[in-house]
């Protein structure tokens, strides 16, 4: 193993400046290449913190461990980067910058209005119960049986605006039930709850995020991960929210968002029924220490892990981001710059230059991430071709 280390530190030495591969763009996104020295922030970050998340991302790409949301398959460039990194191992953390510069280029990459754009997500802790009883009367659905979902850019004829179906008794497909009609009984039956929630917003922001927390009556806790979702197009309600109240919808962050919500339940069915996509979730292992399951299948880790357009970028991408961290009392704020991986996604991410940043579990977490809206800096370390 030591000498495998030495050979791949030797490497490092003879590795070409740069090949100058750029990676692959859709129409309207720009890269750039740029030197890690001109990387703001670059050589201020922790390398180190960043390295475990990046191994465990490797792990599962050399070994073809299947996503929990199938996402743009790994260039070879970087399945060969990974595999010198898990030579390396968990001990190489100080050398972390070193690999990083020597096997990665740095490619700035824009959209159409010449920049990136990030937001926030998180796990959400919520009450909650396992049984209907009292004021628990809103349910979280497990996958239906009949529930069929299409791989990106995958969908039959007559479905390509649905990622998902229903397959009827007689095989053929038909359009899922959308949230309005989940809501108003089409469930109904099926025996397909896993937890009942007292607030229909707390579940409606639960699916939105793709997983969370729930506390239970008698103190203890589950946690719930993605399953699976009926295929309606997403819909931010956030815009919806902000033109339906004259609000500048780059002020409506999720605090306010959630006040209207809670304000006004009748209007606040009508707003979340405009978003047609309806999440399914199942129950997943809660160890304190560990973060929810992202779109690779693999825990997140807050500030370090990234949701990113699965079309676009391959899980397990290491991306230097550049952006602001909102101004919330109570919680630290500053510039977020630092090297985060790409091991989540999301329907609403969408695009070569979009993030969602990854803050933790719980209110405080929360509140960082709803108030993220930011422009920044997306760099992505594209993997050299092996010399």
């Amino acid at each position: 193993m030591c000498s495998a280390r030495f050979a791949l530190l030797a490497m490092a030495l003879v590795m070409p400046a740069s090949v100058h591969a750029a990676p692959p763009l859709p129409a309207g996104a720009r890269a750039e290449a740029v030197a890690f020295a001109d990387v703001p922030g670059w050589s201020a970050d922790d390398h180190a913190a960043a390295w475990p998340v990046f191994l465990a991302s490797c792990k599962s790409v050399t070994e073809s461990e299947p996503a929990l949301r199938q996402g743009l398959a790994p260039p070879q460039a970087l399945i060969d980067r990974c595999n010198e990194a898990m030579v390396l191992g968990e001990g190489a953390g100080g050398q972390a910058r070193n690999f990083f510069e020597t096997r990665f280029e740095a490619w700035r990459i824009s959209s159409g209005e010449g920049h990136a754009f990030f937001t926030g997500y998180y796990e959400p802790e919520v009450e909650g119960s396992l049984a209907r009883e009292g004021r628990w009367q809103v349910p979280l659905y497990g996958r239906p049986d009949d529930l069929v979902s299409f791989e990106p850019g995958q969908s039959p004829p007559g479905f390509e605006a649905y990622a998902a179906a229903r397959r009827r008794p007689d095989g053929d497909l038909e359009i899922y039930p959308d949230r309005k009609a989940i809501e108003e009984g089409a469930l109904n039956g099926k025996g397909l709850e896993r937890v009942w929630l007292a607030d229909p917003v707390d579940r409606f922001f639960m699916q939105v995020q793709g997983s969370g927390r729930v506390r239970l009556p008698g103190g203890g806790m589950v946690r719930l991960s993605y399953a699976g979702r009926n295929g309606h197009a997403y819909t931010g309600v956030g815009r919806v929210a902000a033109d339906r109240t004259n609000t500048a919808r780059s002020e409506m962050t999720m605090a306010k968002l959630r006040a209207l919500l809670t304000g006004d339940r009748d209007w606040a069915r009508d707003v979340m029924w405009e978003n047609k996509s309806f999440v399914f979730f199942k129950f997943a292992a809660l160890d304190p220490a560990l973060g929810p399951i992202g779109g690779q299948g693999l825990p997140l880790t807050p500030l370090r892990s990234i949701a990113v357009d699965r079309t676009l970028w391959p899980y397990g991408l290491p991306v230097f981001i550049d952006t602001a961290l909102p101004d919330v009392p109570g919680v630290h704020r500053g510039l977020v710059r630092r090297l985060v991986v790409a091991q989540d996604t999301g329907s609403a991410i969408l695009g070569a230059a979009r993030a969602d940043i990854f803050f933790g579990s719980g209110a405080a977490a929360g509140a960082s991430a709803g108030a993220v809206r930011h422009r920044g800096a997306f760099t992505v370390l594209w993997p050299r071709a092996t010399p």
